[in-house]
């Protein structure tokens, strides 16, 4: 593959499209090779001479992308990862998927990245096909519309946008008056409402200041950002095994809904409305924090009551790493969400909302690019993979047998290792403490395991949908090694 690097883009696109033909397998390495620390020499090289030209304190490696294939990636010293990280659970077919590259020649994704159109005023002719076809004939169920966005923050961002429009157009009974119109410029009530959002301590929803505001995973997020005074309630802490615990999760799940209530009331009574509440269905960065079905059903209730707006941020989970295309599927709502927020696996970002939350009014929720045509050329080839493959299904199977290996690993260490958790391959488990969880990280590295932390003390998987059993065979081997190096 180094002879790559001396083709032109055209060429490198055949290339990889003629080494792909037979599919990702014939491409992948068998087996992890390290043959350098991680970072390598390359590595350290190209951070000193990034370093004065742009940010890098959260670089840990360089990656050759055009060597990387399936669920293996390649650094620039040319180390062979297993990557069950899977840059941040944003690769729904791993590196270098062979129907991916072929797509890369698509008339559409090419004008779309040559003459990128500005989406809220000038979209593609054929732009409202794309969205049917990439996003709609995978919505949610019951939620029929939908708004492009850059990424997860800009559609969380947006969607707050969307819930603070509707629940003052619902407040007023119409659109915005002269007096809204006018006091809003001075930052002034009625046009500058005093309105808050709800979320929870652990909770991750993006790095924007309004995004910030709802952010309570690490403080290193949010130190010295002023933020929005709106309210915080606390997300239910389970034990595990659940089955041993049902009191105490059930408890949980009871304290954190009056809570909820409570924190909503309070601020309606001091004229601080809550206008929306934003969730996760795991807490993914903030920890691999999971809440019952029974836990989502009495929040929307609440939100139902109470007419608020009930968002749920499926950045991370959507697409598929649950088991299910959206895990809020697991929770059989009555009816669904108000409103789905997406990225990462989804390649696109953006949310799916109800009609009556729809806004009319042109430049409201706007930007010059509101997403980007190319991703959904790229998302729609994806969905024929997944629904041609069967890779959702394929995901669950693998997904139950990985949480089964965890949990054989949490017997041999039962005082380092805790709390294994997961639906599909969105699994993760908790060490004793932050470090042993760093080193335990960099041992998995040093074998050829490339996986991620969150929370305080917790590693998360978050493989592709390609992720198979002999992958799988693979990562526990290795995880066992790097444990037995560490404890």
């Amino acid at each position: 593959m180094n002879s790559l690097r001396l083709l032109t883009p055209s060429r490198k696109i055949a290339l990889l499209n003629l080494r792909c033909m037979s599919g990702v397998a014939a491409n992948e390495p068998s087996q992890p090779n390290v043959s350098t620390s991680i970072p390598g020499p390359k590595s350290k090289a190209l951070k000193e001479k990034m370093d004065p030209i742009h940010q890098t304190p959260s670089v840990r490696m360089f990656v050759d992308y055009e060597k990387s294939f399936g669920n293996y990636l390649v650094d620039a010293d040319g180390n062979q990862l297993l990557d069950v990280y899977m840059q941040i659970s944003s690769l729904p077919l791993g590196y270098n998927h062979p129907d991916l590259v072929k797509c890369a020649s698509d008339p559409r994704l090419i004008t779309s990245i040559v003459s990128r159109p500005a989406l809220g005023s000038f979209p593609r002719h054929d732009f409202p096909d794309m969205i049917q076809k990439a996003l709609i004939s995978v919505a949610p169920k019951g939620l029929k519309s939908v708004q492009t966005m850059l990424c997860g923050t800009s559609a969380n961002e947006n969607a707050l946008k969307t819930a603070f429009i509707y629940y003052q157009t619902k407040k007023r009974g119409g659109p915005p008056r002269p007096q809204d119109l006018e006091s809003c410029m001075t930052q002034n009530p009625p046009g500058t409402p005093n309105l808050s959002v709800l979320s929870f301590n652990g909770a991750f929803h993006g790095r924007s200041l309004a995004m910030l505001s709802v952010t309570r995973s690490k403080p290193v997020h949010k130190v010295d950002i002023p933020a929005l005074d709106w309210p915080i309630a606390n997300y239910p802490r389970y034990m595990y095994p659940l089955e041993k615990h049902e009191a105490h999760n059930q408890k949980q799940d009871e304290q954190c809904l009056a809570e909820v209530r409570r924190l909503i009331e309070t601020r309606k009574k001091e004229q601080r409305d809550v206008a929306a509440v934003i969730v996760e269905p795991i807490q993914s960065e903030g920890g691999d924090h999971h809440a019952s079905p029974k836990f989502f059903k009495g929040l929307q209730s609440i939100c139902k009551e109470l007419g608020i707006v009930f968002i749920v941020d499926e950045v991370q989970t959507g697409g598929g790493p649950s088991g299910s295309f959206w895990a809020h599927d697991h929770w059989n709502l009555e009816s669904p969400p108000d409103m789905v927020t997406f990225s990462k696996k989804m390649i696109t970002g953006g949310y799916y909302f109800k009609e009556e939350l729809r806004v009319n009014e042109p430049y409201r929720i706007y930007n010059t690019w509101m997403g980007d045509p190319s991703k959904l050329v790229v998302l729609e080839k994806a969905l024929e993979v997944i629904k041609r493959d069967g890779l959702i299904q394929s995901t669950k199977k693998v997904g139950d047998n990985l949480l089964a290996g965890l949990r054989k690993l949490e017997d041999v260490y039962p005082q380092q290792i805790s709390n294994s958790r997961g639906v599909g391959t969105f699994c993760a488990f908790d060490l004793r403490d932050a470090k042993t969880r760093d080193q335990l990280i960099d041992a998995c590295l040093s074998e050829g395991l490339h996986i991620g932390g969150c929370g305080d003390a917790s590693i998360r998987f978050r493989p592709a949908l390609v992720f198979t059993q002999k992958h799988l065979d693979v990562t526990l081997d290795l995880l066992a090694k790097a444990c037995k190096k560490i404890f």
